[in-house]
């Protein structure tokens, strides 16, 4: 049995942890991801956001867009659709060029809302996605929470 952890014991600010996780992700039938090496970033309040090696991502399938976004620790992020087919979902990937001091491990590394796709694994465990629209945290039995993101918890 796999050992829980909370997302009220993880730190802020956010820690980034290699993982010997095995990240499956599909869309539209097609595997984009599928990986044994991801990094997790593990922030208090927050299910983990998986950052995936490019080089076990299908990057035929990411159109890089225009706008970025800031975060006060890991620093600006870059977007891009995601199109498998004839679905696009919109700025469903990111990631982060030049990372700030302290997660520097991100570069070439991508992050995705699991929500938006068919499917994302863990360990063969389907996840949940995280609530809201703007967080990417991947639920899984692993983790407990409450977590960030549904309504009533902007202010935590």
């Amino acid at each position: 049995m796999t050992e829980t952890e909370s997302v009220w014991d993880y730190p802020r600010p956010p820690r980034l942890e290699h993982s010997g996780d095995h990240i499956v992700v599909t869309h539209n039938g097609v595997v984009i991801v599928d990986t044994k090496s991801p990094l997790r970033i593990l922030e208090t309040s927050h299910p983990p956001t998986y950052y995936l090696p490019r080089a076990d991502v299908d990057v035929s399938v990411l159109e890089p867009v225009a706008g970025t976004t800031f975060c006060e620790f890991k620093g600006l992020a870059s977007y891009a659709d995601l199109v498998v087919g004839e679905s696009r979902l919109s700025r469903a990937v990111w990631w982060y060029e030049k990372p700030s001091a302290g997660y520097l491990e991100l570069v070439d590394h991508i992050a995705l809302y699991p929500g938006r796709v068919d499917q994302c694994t863990v360990n063969g465990e389907i996840v949940q996605a995280q609530e809201g629209d703007f967080y990417g945290g991947w639920i899984t039995s692993r983790v407990t929470g409450p977590f960030k993101g549904a309504p009533g918890t902007l202010g935590w």
